[in-house]
């Protein structure tokens, strides 16, 4: 079989791989005029308007305004506004959640009602750090406009299962917000196309998205910028360029990113000797293996294996991870 026919989905490559290691929810139900403002931090975030609407201002974006049924996934942890007009005070998140109950939190001057669900997310590091350090600082899926019918379910579950305390409801909404952040970002890239930008972008790239899949589809294999150009029907210098231009990285640094990344999985997730995983990611040999290893990821394959278990390699929650969580278990 040939390594053109091997060619793979990316997403779900990266998807399959993925864990959570904490989630956190709340219920913000305001009234104008209300506006709650989320501080920088590790977590990634999400969010969808349960009812009404609201506009959100991201650091670095132009507010935009999101009605029933929108979602909103911030990957790396920017800073943003929640409010029923850009004009209106804010309120800094932790001092509402310090008032909730059942993590509802409701604030606001008794005007106009809307409802969003947010939550927090720590991934496991290594496992998500691929997607996450090549996604937009800010992805949007318009319900309306995508007509998904998974995700408008997934709304509906998640408005429900905030909305009632029942048995098992974190676990629920843990699972659910899973879901949702894979259906955001497929909905965004579906209908974004080559537009969403970066690595989401050059998977609608009608040049590069073969080639992407055929690295996905045999990570061992041996690529040469050469044989990757050809299977983009491009010269070697346009498609190095091109490659670069859209993705962020050199055609072969990509390889070596997605080489580790399957080796990181499978030092988690079996005890099979770190030679056998450097062969089975394209290494000769283990000490080439492990240098590379270490430099993607700065530590060794063996420090990993120990370090894993049943968790990633420790990354301390940040500040304001540990406050939601203070917050929420009163």
């Amino acid at each position: 079989m040939s390594v053109v026919q091997m060619s793979i989905d990316p997403l779900d490559d990266v998807f399959s791989a993925m864990r959570t290691r904490t989630a956190l929810y709340a219920r913000f139900e305001g009234s104008a005029p209300w506006g709650v403002e989320f501080m920088q931090g590790r977590a990634a975030r999400f969010g969808l308007v349960a009812q009404g609407g609201c506009w959100l201002s991201v650091d670095g974006e132009a507010p935009v305004w999101l009605e029933t049924g929108d979602c909103y996934v911030i990957a790396s942890g920017l800073r943003y506004v929640l409010q029923d007009d850009p004009a209106s005070p804010t309120k800094f998140c932790f001092d509402a959640l310090r008032e909730h109950k059942h993590h509802v939190v409701r604030h606001g001057g008794g005007g106009i009602a809307a409802t969003v669900i947010t939550g927090w997310f720590m991934f496991d590091e290594i496992s998500a750090r691929p997607l996450i350090d090549l996604m937009p600082r800010l992805i949007l899926a318009r319900v309306a406009e995508d007509q998904s019918q998974m995700i408008q379910a997934t709304l509906q579950l998640l408005a429900f299962e905030t909305g009632e305390r029942n048995l098992g409801t974190s676990i629920v909404v843990s699972r659910l917000a899973d879901i949702l952040f894979i259906q955001a970002i497929r909905a965004y890239a579906d209908r974004a196309g080559e537009e969403a930008g970066g690595w989401l972008g050059a998977l609608g790239d009608p040049r590069l998205a073969p080639v992407i899949g055929a690295i996905h589809g045999a990570v061992d294999h041996g690529w040469t910028v050469d044989e990757l150009a050809r299977l983009a029907g491009m010269s070697r210098s346009s498609f190095a360029a091109r490659f670069r231009a859209r993705v962020g990285l050199t055609p072969l640094d990509y390889v070596t990113r997605w080489r580790m990344y399957r080796a990181g999985t499978m030092l988690r997730q079996s005890a099979e000797p770190i030679a056998g995983i450097a062969y089975r990611v394209g290494y000769d040999n283990e000490s080439a293996f492990s240098k590379a290893f270490r430099r993607v990821t700065g530590v060794s394959p063996g420090r990993y294996r120990r370090a894993s278990g049943d968790k990633a390699v420790p990354a301390p929650p940040s500040t304001a991870l540990r406050q939601a969580e203070a917050a929420l278990a009163r």
